[in-house]
């Protein structure tokens, strides 16, 4: 990316404010870009711990696969999951607060024993499935702003700074040869008039 500038003073200084203000914020996206990167890790570990622990609960159930055939699939059913969202690094990420489960009724009479208990492990099984869903989510989000912060620092130390840095001593290189053209002049000018007056 070349920068556009031009040979004065003017846009020696606008050039100066431009790369004092990005040599400021560099340092912050720096920190950000850790801090979301530490974050997607984080979120990555919780969402794999948690289909970890629902797979191993899946294995706990196993013996009772026959059971399950019994069981009634529109039985239960998620109605709602609640959600609040907090911010992370200035990343709006989505946090889990409760899953509300429908219960169709059913007799305890007519059902066998083990359907009251067999509705808390389906409850507890999808709980942590959405969990799970909620950290990826999480995971994708944070990601996702930390290649944009990762390509804005890129941007700033690989591109932009050291452009400016260049451009800035162009122009100071252009400033002081015209300086030193306009004294050369001068002293041209005042040694011929010097010459003028002796002759």
């Amino acid at each position: 990316m070349a920068i556009k500038f031009q040979y004065n003073k003017t846009s020696l200084q606008q050039l100066n404010k431009q790369l004092k203000m990005r040599l400021r914020a560099l340092p912050t996206l720096q920190s950000k870009e850790s801090a979301l990167r530490m974050e997607v890790k984080r979120a990555k570990g919780q969402s794999e711990e948690l289909l970890r622990k629902l797979e191993k609960q899946m294995k706990e159930y196993e013996d009772m696969v026959r059971l399950w055939g019994e069981f009634e699939e529109d039985l239960i059913a998620v109605k709602d999951v609640k959600m609040s969202f907090k911010k992370i690094a200035g990343v709006k990420t989505p946090i889990l607060d409760d899953v509300i489960f429908e219960i169709k009724d059913f007799s305890l009479f007519n059902k066998p024993s083990w359907f009251l208990g067999g509705v808390q492990i389906i409850k507890s099984l999808v709980k942590i499935s959405i969990e799970s869903d909620f950290f990826l989510r999480k995971m994708e989000l944070l990601d996702y702003a930390r290649k944009k912060t990762t390509q804005k620092v890129n941007l700033y130390e690989k591109v932009q700074i050291p452009g400016y840095d260049e451009a800035i001593s162009k122009i100071k290189r252009f400033l002081e040869d015209e300086e030193n053209l306009s004294k050369s002049a001068q002293k041209i000018v005042k040694k011929r008039q010097q010459d003028k007056e002796a002759a």
